[in-house]
């Protein structure tokens, strides 16, 4: 027997701050149930997924309004599960941006409600959607679009951006161009289609249209997965890890766990 999942009301999800940054305390199948409720009821929305990588970038005040403006904040890194249980507030599960791709297009197609896919190199979008709708049956995809490369730099590439999304009238709409691009861009087409749900999914086109192979479920669980990319493509992770990443994700155990000891004191 199954057990239906409910939404959470808004003003009563449980929410931990890690780092400084509001996480909504929610699995993955709540999330999907929330969207689903939200659009049952004509209100959108915007998830952001931060990852370590992200977490660090919104530290900058310049980029935290993207996460604080957003109605679903989820964390896609188990760094962020383990800083939230050092701290003694603990966040049920990592919710990646990858998976959800897959569980709202499934519950998209029960819906019967539309996606939209947005990003990645050209032709990638595409062959994504192509393999979403021989995975998931009865998947309505409104259409895809992969911007050129500094779109959003030349109005006349964001305006056809944005109306490429506009006239598709999506349900949903998975972004993957990259933190913070994606986000800005949600933003602003949020303006445009305020029922419709836009998710922040960074790379996750390219693992659904077979570009790049995800790693195996034991490692995403151990929190190992950057290892996998950056075996996958060390050019183009190696500084982005190594130099960044890994000395920021050690600071923010550290400071998790005083945090805890700071609230024991009190």
């Amino acid at each position: 027997m199954s057990t239906r999942v409910t939404a959470t009301p808004p003003g009563e999800r449980l929410r931990v701050r890690v780092d400084d940054v509001a996480f909504d305390a929610l699995r993955e199948s709540e999330v999907v149930a929330h969207v689903v409720a939200a659009l049952d009821r004509g209100d959108g929305g915007c998830i952001v997924t931060p990852n370590v990588d992200i977490l660090r970038q919104l530290r900058r005040p310049a980029l935290r309004d993207l996460a604080d403006d957003a109605e679903l904040v989820v964390p896609d890194g188990m760094p962020i599960v383990w800083a939230s249980r050092l701290q003694g507030q603990e966040l049920p599960e990592r919710v990646t941006g990858s998976s959800l791709v897959w569980t709202l297009s499934r519950a998209a197609a029960t819906a019967e409600r539309s996606v939209f896919l947005l990003g990645g190199a050209e032709g990638i979008a595409e062959r994504a959607a192509d393999t979403l709708q021989d995975e998931v049956p009865d998947l309505r995809v409104a259409g895809w679009h992969c911007p050129p490369f500094g779109f959003e730099r030349r109005e006349e590439q964001l305006e056809a951006t944005v109306a490429a999304v506009v006239d598709a009238k999506p349900d949903l709409v998975f972004v993957a161009l990259g933190f913070p691009k994606q986000e800005r861009l949600m933003q602003l087409l949020r303006r445009h289609l305020p029922e419709t749900w836009f998710v922040g999914c960074g790379g996750s086109l390219t693992m659904v249209a077979g570009e790049v192979s995800r790693a195996p479920e034991w490692v995403q669980r151990s929190g190992l997965e950057w290892v996998h990319r950056l075996a996958k493509e060390p050019r183009r992770m190696a500084k982005r890890y190594l130099v960044h990443d890994v000395p920021y994700a050690a600071g923010l155990m550290v400071r998790s766990a005083a945090r805890r000891r700071g609230r024991s004191v009190a």
